[in-house]
């Protein structure tokens, strides 16, 4: 039996990042944060626009909304942004319930109903924002994960994962995935999974999910999707050969599956015409390889 290569789309970037997925204009937009640009790859040729969004406020995570529109996790800005149709910018937020600045925004991803959930690690504020020197892991705040029912519009939902990170939705919009990457900075974190059941607009009964543990190494997760069976495709890193890549997650946690690759990767997202094409941002580049399963949202 054969198999399905694994291309290199793209290399050139210092630290790609945040995949997502048009599926009316059949590109794949994607950020280089220190570069403080957004890059556009066209499923037409193959052309690779730079500084397709320049300057990006260093932004980080992207996804696409339900009414087509992008929107972006910044950390030069510490804010999540939103662009129209028409080409104007709108902040969604800046800062979090209490009206303290969030951290760092990462990522995030729509429902359907027109609200989304975002995480807040804070990562870029040490190098991309105005680094605040507290003493203090925490940026500004406690890292949490938030909901955005529109411009300024935000609530907590949840802050038990150290430092949330990568975020999905299940294919049926009842669970939610999200990374905890605070091995970073906290002795007593877990590098782990988390996932939540949704219920209305609010997330509840946090488990464990899945440890990134394996042969007794261990690397963190950092962006993930669902596909169309609950899988859940984690981009992982930061150990090196016969770990960094993609590790595929059965919805009990089992771990089933690994795309091994040179660099760490980032973080992933399903697109393509079929929505049968998995896109990786490496450190430095930008993968792509055909599945025989679908991705289970919209980006």
């Amino acid at each position: 039996m054969g198999h399905t290569p694994i291309l290199r789309l793209y290399r050139g970037t210092l630290w790609a990042e945040g995949p997502a997925w048009n599926g009316v204009g059949r590109y794949l937009i994607w950020s280089d944060i220190p570069n403080d640009e957004q890059l556009r790859w066209c499923e037409e040729d193959g052309h690779v626009s730079r500084k397709f969004r320049y300057p990006s406020n260093n932004s980080n995570g992207n996804t696409f909304d339900y009414q087509g529109r992008q929107i972006t996790f910044e950390h030069g800005t510490r804010r999540v942004a939103r662009y129209e149709l028409d080409g104007s910018y709108t902040i969604l937020a800046d800062r979090g319930p209490d009206g303290k600045e969030l951290n760092a925004p990462n990522d995030g991803m729509a429902h359907p109903d027109g609200w989304l959930f975002f995480t807040d690690p804070g990562y870029g504020s040490l190098y991309e924002g105005t680094r605040r020197k507290s003493g203090d892991p925490r940026p500004i705040q406690k890292e949490a994960i938030y909901r955005c029912d529109g411009p300024g519009k935000v609530e907590k939902v949840a802050d038990e994962p150290y430092k949330p990170n990568g975020l999905c939705f299940s294919p049926d919009f009842k669970k939610v995935y999200v990374t905890d990457t605070g091995i970073s900075h906290y002795d007593e974190a877990r590098s782990v999974i988390w996932v939540y059941d949704v219920d209305g607009k609010r997330l509840r009964k946090p488990r464990v999910f899945a440890s990134m543990e394996m042969n007794g190494k261990t690397g963190v997760a950092d962006g993930i999707r669902c596909d169309e069976d609950g899988n859940v495709w984690a981009a992982m890193g930061w150990v090196g050969d016969g770990y960094d890549g993609v590790h595929c997650f059965a919805p009990d946690g089992t771990r089933i599956g690994q795309i091994r690759m040179p660099e760490i990767i980032s973080n992933v997202c399903f697109g393509g015409s079929k929505r049968n094409r998995l896109f990786m941002t490496g450190s430095t580049s930008l993968y792509a390889v055909y599945l025989e399963v679908l991705g289970g949202t919209l980006t």
